[in-house]
């Protein structure tokens, strides 16, 4: 076994705690009181129909991933093309992005409930019992990752063999990386799956029971309420949970291996490095943990005091992880370690800029989302066209502050040498460390949204009093904002990471030759004949090969048409994906418009309140649904990739993750902005603007909110796990790319 500095230690240890506090505050949230009988059946309907379909979707996803694990040790034992820890790594990614997900979801739905009966007492009440039930989100997905990645440190630091331990410092780490692509297809299976499972029931539930029958939301006469509510579990909280599972893995373990790559031939100095951003990731943990219990509020608060209440927390862990930075990398005493530093606090910076950004153009208190809601006063097309102009508008900002933070992070990190890419590239993989080194507090302010929603559809249904659906309607606003905040950082952070990863395939592609030519394997014909000869012969070192030596045998340049090719297929994929979602959506929530205005005719009493709804109806089919349309997308996003190597080789890949990640990044920021904006407009003209509830503007809001629905909460969400995942698959896919191409 390699030699691990005890520093090393304050991984797991953080990962242990993290998973401590989830334990104490899920202790914490079951203490407090459900309710009334009639709330506690209410949740326990919720709660039934959310892990009937956690297990019918894990149900398919396991089927996918045995197909792929099978594939994978073909490849590894069967051609010898690949790593044979792959299968084993790819699975255990995939199980521990489940497990977080089914936590997430099963305190999310124990928590709705108390969550509306705390605030029954007063609103900080119902505040910190939604908050910290939240928190468990939170805590549960950095804790696991952490524990993942600290596992399997030790396991592959144990058992790995190599000629030299800084190789086996470089093989460790992307082999880690390929545990990323069992994290990314469970995310994607989860943000479509449940994207789609909530969007049907919701657009269902919107437009038969607001707009035809005229009764208000989460009204217990709706058949759709029930499947509404497990919805915003199912998309909100296991989705988003297995999503920044994914991310925050992925910008951990590409950062180390570009780390190792970076700092080889500096001995001692390289394993600093590759634990560098594991150390920052780990102090994350404990400063998140503090800014938690900070967060509280007073009775009667503007929505500006409760943004106010939330940010506090966040802020003051992401000041004290920016200081805690120097420390680390000065104790670490990591080389040029002040300027590194100072690419983590613009990873934190960029971070901030994008959640303000999304917060401003989609919270009902800023002008963007007031115009919308004024031109709902013309109609239901004027709507629409605000809605989206505004999306489009609100990509500036989140680009360009990605555009700073790569620029900036690349010239810290390489001392201002704009040839040290190696360097450069460490500092933007670590600039995604620090976007994501407080994502226990960050996921917590996300996870919080559909408990808030869910305690007020429970309020509604149980008939509380007026005063209590009107603080849940205060938090559930909050959360609303929030999580299209959330949804701004997760596709920050997925660019980043993307970009990372995008370097860390090059180190993937070094060993896929190197194995290639270890096993006696004749090296592929796209690479240049003469520096094919010298890696067989010896007198050509993979080793000392820079990014910019691969670049250049594999031509990856403007000028090669494969690059080109593969950057209008990545660029394609990101529009057909959203196609495929959004149709998907709107085939399911058809098929869920139907069954309501079937049972409101056929079911006598409904809409008078004396008959009771077939709510399971409407759940099995948003269940149903939901596991054949997330099929094709996620086939496809593993697929293309693959597809794309074999035929147009290194190149080819290397155009497509380009063209996927420019195109998606751009693509997922204008829809999760411009669907948020419609959901908060509609809230805006509920609180009694431009005519209240019932008025034509309400009703054309309602239209803007429904078009909007896919958008924030199914295809732009997907799309930064899909960006990720693409970078993924060619990474575990490497060594068949450089074994074999066509073209």
């Amino acid at each position: 076994m390699g030699q691990i500095e005890p520093i090393f230690w304050l991984v797991p240890a953080a990962a242990v705690l993290a998973l401590l506090f989830a334990w104490y505050f899920f202790r914490s949230m079951m203490r407090a009181d459900e309710g009334t009988p009639r709330m506690r059946e209410i949740a326990l309907y919720v709660r039934r129909g959310a892990m009937s379909y956690l297990r019918q979707q894990y149900k398919v996803v396991l089927i996918a991933f045995i197909v792929l694990a099978a594939f994978f040790s073909v490849l590894a034992y069967g051609l010898g093309v690949q790593n044979g820890w792959v299968p084993f790594a790819f699975l255990t990614g995939g199980f521990f992005s489940a497990l977080a997900g089914f936590i997430g979801m099963r305190t999310a739905t124990f928590a709705s409930a108390r969550t509306a009966n705390a605030a029954q007492h007063s609103l900080n009440a119902g505040l910190k019992v939604a908050f910290r039930s939240g928190a468990v989100m939170g805590l549960v997905v950095v804790g696991l990752g952490l524990l993942d990645i600290s596992i399997w440190y030790l396991v592959l630091n144990g058992l790995m063999e190599a000629p030299s331990p800084e190789q086996k410092m470089v093989m460790i780490t992307t082999t880690m990386l390929t545990f990323g692509m069992g994290a990314s297809t469970q995310a994607l299976f989860a943000r479509v799956g449940g994207g789609i499972y909530t969007k049907a029931a919701d657009v269902g539930a919107d437009l038969v029971g607001k707009v035809e029958a005229g009764i208000p939301e989460d009204d217990p006469r709706n058949p759709a309420t029930i499947a509404d509510n497990v919805g915003d579990n199912v998309g909100d909280v296991a989705g988003m949970g297995a999503d920044l599972y994914e991310s925050y893995c992925g910008s951990i373990l590409a950062t180390a291996a570009l780390g190792a790559s970076a700092f080889m031939g500096s001995g001692a100095m390289q394993f600093r490095a590759v634990i560098a951003p594991m150390i920052i990731a780990a102090v994350g943990i404990l400063l998140s943990i503090i800014g938690i219990f900070l967060v509280r509020t007073k009775e009667g608060a503007s929505m500006k005091q409760l943004l106010g209440s939330l940010n506090l927390g966040i802020n003051v862990s992401a000041v004290l992880i920016a200081a805690a930075t120097f420390l680390i990398l000065w104790l670490l005493n990591l080389d040029n370690w002040a300027l590194i530093s100072c690419s983590v606090i613009v990873g934190l910076v960029v971070g901030i800029i994008i959640g303000k950004s999304t917060e401003y153009y989609t919270s009902h208190a800023s002008k963007p989302t007031r115009r919308v809601s004024e031109a709902a006063k013309m109609g239901h097309a004027t709507v629409i066209i605000s809605g989206l102009g505004m999306g489009m508008i609100s990509t500036a900002i989140p680009v360009i502050a990605v555009v700073l933070g790569i620029t900036f992070s690349y010239l810290f990190a390489s001392n201002f040498d704009f040839s040290n890419f190696s360097m450069g590239l460490y500092g933007i993989g670590i600039a995604a460390v620090g976007m994501l080194s407080t994502l226990g507090i960050t996921l917590a302010t996300d996870a919080y949204g559909p408990i808030a929603d869910n305690a007020g559809g429970n309020a509604e249904m149980s008939g509380l009093d007026p005063e209590v659906r009107r603080r849940t309607d205060a938090l559930d606003a909050l959360g609303n904002t929030t999580a299209a905040t959330g949804k701004g950082f997760a596709i920050g952070s997925a660019a980043l990471t993307a970009l990372a990863l995008l370097a860390s395939y090059i180190e993937e592609i070094k060993i896929g030759i190197e194995r290639l030519v270890a096993n006696g394997a004749e090296v592929i014909a796209t690479l240049p004949k003469d520096v094919s000869d010298g890696i067989v012969s010896g007198t050509q070192s993979i080793h000392d090969a820079t990014i910019a030596d691969f670049m250049d045998w594999f031509s990856v340049n403007l000028m090669n048409y494969k690059v080109l090719v593969g950057v209008f297929i990545g660029s394609m994929l990101a529009f057909l994906f959203s196609g495929l979602t959004m149709n998907a959506v709107g085939r399911a929530a058809q098929r869920m418009v139907e069954e309501v205005r079937r049972q409101f005719r056929m079911i006598k009493g409904i809409l008078e309140g004396t008959g009771t709804p077939d709510y399971a109806r409407c759940v099995a089919i948003s269940t149903k649904g939901a596991q054949v349309e997330m099929i094709l997308p996620a086939t496809l996003a593993i697929l293309i990739p693959i597809i794309t190597g074999i035929i147009f080789g290194v190149a080819g890949v290397m155009g497509l993750l380009v063209g996927g990640l420019g195109t998606g990044f751009v693509l997922a920021v204008f829809m999760a902005n411009a669907g948020g904006a419609w959901d908060n407009a509609k809230k805006y003209i509920e609180e009694g603007n431009f005519g209240g509830k019932g008025s034509d503007a309400h009703k054309a809001a309602v239209t803007g909110d429904t078009v909007g629905d896919p958008f924030k909460d199914t295809s732009g969400p997907s799309l930064n796990i899909l960006i990720k995942l693409m970078s993924m698959v060619s990474i575990v896919m490497a060594g068949l790319t450089v074994s074999f191409s066509l073209l």
